[in-house]
Order: structure tokens, then sequence, then C-alpha cells
């Protein structure tokens, strides 16, 4: 094991963004955080972070030296979701900048730096600026300078965004690649179709707690376990008086979807009720 997040909480104001989280992430596992937006994701990846702390639980990496609630810079790499580079300096430069604060000699940086953008077919573009280059092409200049130092824990939250299917695939077998080579990866992200195509484990969240977590199978075989009933109505539906009916136990507003959902005392049964 190589983190342990117990009942972690965060509230900004009115809003708890998580509630209680608990989870653990294997050494050498890609790790998956899913779910919709508002779910929760963001947050929780940059309390792993150390950017923000949570009110109440805790975050502790098992390293072999002792627990610790943060570990080292040069052992983390971290892709946020939001541009997080200097869009006005040359990307190899950049990019050696990048290597240098985790603890790489300048030579080094540079050489693993451009064997990533030779890579990632960007090495005729390593003199050019950032914000020169399309959004799917910055995100893979993110992505080198969140990994080009090997990184013990790789933290990506939505690594996919901006990139077409072709790059897309080309991220899976990278991601393998830094799983096989010793990186535990953790990420964040909302296209389940790729998560399950690589993720060893998953943890499926909706308003900042766990709703199913597990291998993908184990996901499936819980998920399937229960049947879901979609109805399109015009304009809002008056979930108050749906909830008198005997057979419902409750009907309410889901905020991280555009839907209504009832769920009946038997609570296998799941009627969604959507907008035209």
């Amino acid at each position: 094991m190589l983190l342990e997040v117990n009942e972690a909480t965060k509230r900004f104001g009115t809003v708890t963004a998580v509630d209680g989280l608990s989870f653990g992430v294997q050494r050498g596992e890609i790790f998956a955080l899913l779910g919709p937006n508002g779910a929760g994701k963001t947050t929780m990846v940059r309390m792993l972070i150390g950017i923000i702390r949570p009110d109440a639980g805790s975050i502790r990496f098992l390293t072999e030296d002792a627990p610790t609630n943060t570990l080292p810079a040069q052992h983390v790499g971290y892709l946020p979701e939001d541009r997080g580079l200097y869009t006005g300096i040359p990307v190899l430069k950049t990019l050696i900048f990048m290597g240098v604060i985790r603890g790489m000699e300048r030579a080094a940086a540079q050489l693993v730096a451009e064997h990533w953008l030779e890579r990632l077919d960007l090495l005729d573009r390593a003199q050019e600026k950032l914000d020169t280059l399309s959004k799917g092409n910055q995100q893979k200049v993110q992505f080198i300078a969140s990994v080009l130092h090997r990184p013990l824990f790789a933290v990506l939250d939505e690594p996919f965004s901006g990139l077409d299917p072709i790059n897309q695939d080309l991220f899976l077998d990278l991601l393998r690649e830094l799983r096989d080579s010793g990186t535990t990866v953790l990420l964040s992200a909302h296209q389940m179709q790729l998560v399950e195509r690589l993720a060893d484990r998953v943890l499926l969240m909706n308003r900042g707690r766990r709703v199913l977590q597990g291998t993908i199978d184990e996901v499936r075989r819980t998920a399937s376990a229960s049947s879901r009933i979609l109805l399109k109505v015009e304009g809002d539906p008056d979930v108050s008086r749906l909830a008198s009916f005997r057979a419902v136990d409750r009907a309410e507003i889901d905020t991280g979807l555009p839907q209504w959902t009832i769920t009946g005392h038997d609570n296998i049964t799941r009627i969604c009720i959507s907008k035209y």
C-alpha cells in the first residue's frame, strides 16, 4: 500500500466537496477516481498533492522510511486539470526547468525532455512558446512536465482533456508504461470508456462520497445488480408528488446529472426522469 485516505472531508462554505471519503492505493497500480462534474474529484486530488488540507480525516503515504502526510516534491508528478505552465516560454526551456525543480540535473532534464517530445511528435516544436500550440499539444507538454522526473506517485487530473482519439490511445499506452516502470498512477477522469481499458481499480464518486469501488469487473457486477428506467417528460417534474407514492423510498434532484431520481423501497429499481 502506498496511500491511505481515511474519512477525508473538505468543505467550502456551506458546500461539502468531499464527504468522509476513504480509499487506498496500492504500489504500482493505476487507480482511477470517476464521477460527474462536481463529484469532488479535483478537490480530492488537490488534497493528495497538499495544495489544500482536509478539514477532517487523514491522508497518509506509506513510504519505506515512515508514514507521512506528504511526499517530497521529487517523488510526485502532478498534471492539473487547468493549464499550469508558463505560456510565454519555449516548450523545451519550460520542461528543463520543471525537471530541475524536481531534482534533476539540467543536462539530464534536457535529454529526457527531448526524448518525451520526440515520442509525442513535438520535438520540432521544442523552441516554440506553449501558447502557440493547440489545446491537445499543450496537454501533451503538461503531461511530460508531470512525469519526466519519473515520480514515485503521479497524480493526473483529467489527463485525456483536449486529446483526439488517436492521442487518447497513445496516452493509455504511456500510462501503462509508467505503471510497469514502477510509478503508481492516480488519475481523475469522467471518460469511463477509457478508464475501463486502463485502470487496475476504480472509485466512483458522487457528491463527495463513494458510490462504488473495486476492479472494473467488480464495479460492473455491482452496478448491474440494479435496474434503471429512464423517462423523459416536458418541463420540470414535481418530485414532491412522486415521493408520496408508497413504493417510492425517495425522490430527489441529482445536482451532478441533468435528471431527477426516484429510488424504490427495494433499493433496486431506479427511475430517472429527464427533461426533453
